[in-house]
């Protein structure tokens, strides 16, 4: 019988939300505005003391006179007799929160709790737990309170930035209890349990590390520290003639190559700062990296390690140690040899380890500092521990896809638990798998799409995504407010939607004023999306913040003061290409004190040697003055010299591959006024619609056909029926060239002698010139006075 009582206690504690216990546990009473409160009037209640007198106990409710009458009972002593009499009558109604009160103090029910905590990735076991000051986590308070906030609604898609959005429940508030919920909306966005924990402002370095040798290189002695590359870039004190000779153009520029990246091109500004040499061996006790990622890192990156690598305890792959060396000594980087399909998650484990390395070392340095704050005297100065920058946020991680946003949270988890028995704490642990993660059974069955299409298009791939995340204490935070974040992982089009434009009512920027660390992955990707949301971060990182945002100026840096982040801010680019607007960012954007390395590899042998269609390819050469008016010098050279050879109706299944999209629509708006037989394929195009143009171009209904590079890109539909092709430009990718010549031979066999490829280009794509028909050739096109290059590919010997 006792048992059977404990367990109905049991269940009626699990049944309340953490927000009723808490409220229950301080005030011994039902929460006043999110439990539902019937309209009958409750009886006042005789609680018996060991005082020698008794109080009547009330239980608020939501009409005033009823609050009256119960203020009223407790002044009224003289019927207590009587009123004992209709306790023990009316006891049945009284509400459960009196029943669980005593029980509530002393059970240990929180054993529940934390397996149903567990369960979901055991990242909350201290939410449970009704004593304690802490707040239940957006995702499950959410379930909890379904009930209870029926008229709350749903969260917005972009819900992830949780420090730019305001607490829904205060919308669906009672009227009467406006002033209390946002007394506590606060504490509900900003989940108060987790804001104490990840504090920088409170925590300690003893809290985090439980031992001063935990820093290994600190333990080393003084001048070890002093050869820390986090410590020697943080703490380099610029005077302002070296700002001036930073902005001024000229630069000093080295070359050399290593045996892993190849030709490297140094540049700097400031002649202190020259080239670095690769390390023949790696010692991860000398590569200065935080506990506990030094023991760490071999087990994680142990699957990219080829097994003569693993046979000489070497913890890189020879990639990544030329990468972490460049990393590690805080210099810009453009690598453009990024790839899916070989070498991107080597490369996006290497960047994971220097910024979470970066990470640790700043919060220890300011949890230290904290610990001496407080043990030093009253009135010492406190000028020696500037530690920090205007804002919290150190890393930005731009990324195209959730997928990708995903396994750079697994490596960062497995970086910090791989050494120890237990997992770490992971906050919104299952909320972020349920948003980031995906469902294999969602994929649609028997599509063959090319390898690299595979690799890039794995797992989630909504770009429209940001995700602040804190670390401390061995511990992660998941959806973090950016301004209590460490790391920033999001896409181009979650930070503009943020970001916002001149004039608008709601944007913020100000979490991009201390970014330390900027790491934009798969660059290429961006400019199949838009690239524009690109140049708009670029232009917004590292400016002087609107608001204070509860900093502590006595803590902050000299230079993010001077407003000079942008020279300290270190910029780490990949990408799977070279292209012009990449290398803008590079060069126009980045001004890293310690100067610039830049990866530039020749591409000695072009994708035109991967089409196995017999084929002559006549490659025409257009004159511009400047790169803005090759734009229009590309459209009357096309529509003046090159369409009219095509407008005969021999020259049917004319397939014009269109890389911009602004091309495409003057290309379509000129060919409906000049009222040509064609049809059109474009990214946004409906499925009808492709369907459509692909049948009647392969019936010759239409003789033209026009197609935009995106819509390659994103659909890789194989076109039949081409028998002359035209690149209006060449395209973005080199092997979308071979690719697409490589469609003709779906046209049959007996039409192949009648194929053809016509190509136009300028002075000013010769990156992809070279990377089409190799460096050599691409040298004596560009060069030469002739005007019309012929390459035939497929013979047969």
């Amino acid at each position: 019988m006792g048992k059977r009582k404990a367990r109905r206690q049991q269940q009626l504690i699990s049944s309340l939300s953490k927000k009723q216990k808490k409220h229950l546990k301080d005030f011994g009473e039902e929460h006043p505005f999110y439990d539902r409160v019937s309209g009958k009037e409750k009886p006042t209640q005789i609680c018996e003391l060991n005082l020698g007198f008794s109080i009547s106990c009330w239980t608020p409710l939501t009409s005033p006179s009823a609050k009256h009458s119960q203020w009223s009972s407790m002044s009224d002593t003289s019927e207590q007799s009587s009123s004992e009499s209709d306790t023990e009558n009316d006891s049945e109604q009284a509400s459960v929160y009196h029943k669980l009160l005593a029980t509530l103090k002393t059970a240990p029910y929180s054993d529940s709790e934390d397996d149903e905590d567990e369960s979901e990735g055991g990242s909350n076991k201290g939410d449970a737990e009704v004593g304690s000051d802490d707040e239940y986590e957006e995702d499950e308070g959410e379930m909890e309170d379904k009930d209870n906030d029926s008229n709350a609604p749903d969260p917005p898609e972009s819900d992830q930035e949780a420090p730019l959005q305001k607490n829904s429940q205060e919308e669906a508030g009672d009227p009467e209890a406006s002033s209390d919920l946002k007394h506590e909306a606060t504490e509900e966005f900003t989940d108060v349990q987790h804001e104490s924990e990840f504090s920088l402002e409170t925590n300690f370095i003893e809290e985090e590390c439980g031992d001063p040798s935990a820093d290994g290189k600190e333990s080393s002695g003084s001048a070890d520290i002093a050869k820390d590359p986090f410590k020697c870039h943080v703490e380099e004190e610029l005077e302002e003639k070296q700002i001036d000779k930073i902005l001024a153009c000229s630069k000093s520029t080295s070359q050399v190559k290593w045996p892993a990246l190849g030709q490297l091109v140094f540049s700097s500004k400031l002649e202190k700062f020259g080239m670095v040499k690769p390390d023949k061996e790696v010692d991860l006790k000398r590569l200065h990296l935080r506990k506990p990622l030094g023991s760490a890192w071999p087990k994680v990156n142990s699957p990219f390690l080829s097994t003569q690598v693993k046979s000489k305890d070497q913890p890189f792959t020879l990639l990544q140690k030329e990468l972490f060396c460049i990393m590690n000594s805080y210099k810009d980087l453009f690598y453009p040899e990024r790839t899916a399909l070989s070498n991107g998650e080597e490369v996006r484990q290497v960047y994971c380890l220097h910024a979470l390395n970066h990470v640790l070392k700043a919060n220890a340095q300011v949890l230290g500092n904290n610990a001496k704050r407080r043990d030093q005297k009253p009135g010492t100065d406190d000028d020696c521990f500037r530690d920090q920058g205007l804002t919290r946020p150190k890393v930005l991680i731009v990324v195209p896809f959730r997928e990708s946003a995903l396994r750079v949270v697994q490596i960062f988890i497995s970086l910090l638990e791989s050494t120890s028995q237990k997992k770490i704490d992971v906050s919104n642990k299952k909320r972020f798998k349920g948003e980031f993660g995906s469902d294999p059974e969602e994929k649609p069955p028997n599509l063959k799409r090319p390898e690299d299409y595979e690799a890039v298009f794995a797992g989630n791939i909504d770009d429209h995504f940001r995700l602040g995340v804190s670390v401390l204490q061995k511990s992660i935070r998941l959806y973090a407010p950016f301004y209590s974040s460490d790391i920033i992982i999001a896409s181009p089009l979650g930070l503009r939607t943020v970001i916002g434009a001149e004039g608008e009512n709601k944007r913020d920027y100000d979490f991009l004023s201390s970014i330390e660390i900027l790491i934009i992955d798969e660059a290429d990707i961006y400019l199949m999306q838009n690239w524009e949301h690109v140049l708009h971060l670029m232009n917004h990182i590292n400016l002087l913040p609107l608001e204070s945002h509860g900093v502590d100026f006595s803590r902050v840096r000299m230079f993010s003061l001077n407003n000079w982040s942008k020279y300290y801010r270190q910029t780490l680019l990949f990408s799977a290409l070279q292209d012009p607007q990449i290398n803008s960012i590079f060069n126009k954007h980045c001004f890293n004190y310690r100067g610039q390395v830049a990866v530039r590899n020749i591409p000695l042998k072009g994708s035109i040697s991967h089409v196995v269609v017999q084929l002559p390819h006549v490659f025409r050469k257009l004159e511009a003055e400047n790169s803005i008016s090759a734009i229009d010098a590309r459209f009357h050279f096309f529509i003046e010299k090159v369409l009219p050879e095509y407008r005969d109706a021999v020259m049917s299944h004319t397939l014009i591959y269109v890389p911009s999209y602004f091309d495409y629509v003057r290309l379509r708006n000129y060919f409906k006024k000049e009222e040509l037989s064609f049809v059109h394929i474009c990214e946004y195009t409906s499925k009808s619609g492709i369907s459509r143009a692909r049948q009647f171009f392969l019936k010759g209904v239409k003789q033209f056909l026009i197609f935009t590079e995106r819509f390659h890109f994103y659909k890789r539909y194989s076109i039949r029926g081409i028998r002359n092709l035209i690149f209006y430009e060449l395209p973005t990718y080199p092997h979308f060239y071979s690719e697409v010549c490589n469609m003709m031979k779906l046209a049959g066999s007996e039409e192949e002698a009648t194929l053809t490829c016509t190509v136009l280009y300028s002075k000013y794509d010769a990156q992809k010139v070279a990377a089409v028909v190799g460096v050599d050739r691409a040298a004596q096109m560009l060069q030469s006075s002739k005007n019309v290059h012929l390459f035939v590919t497929g013979e047969t010997e």
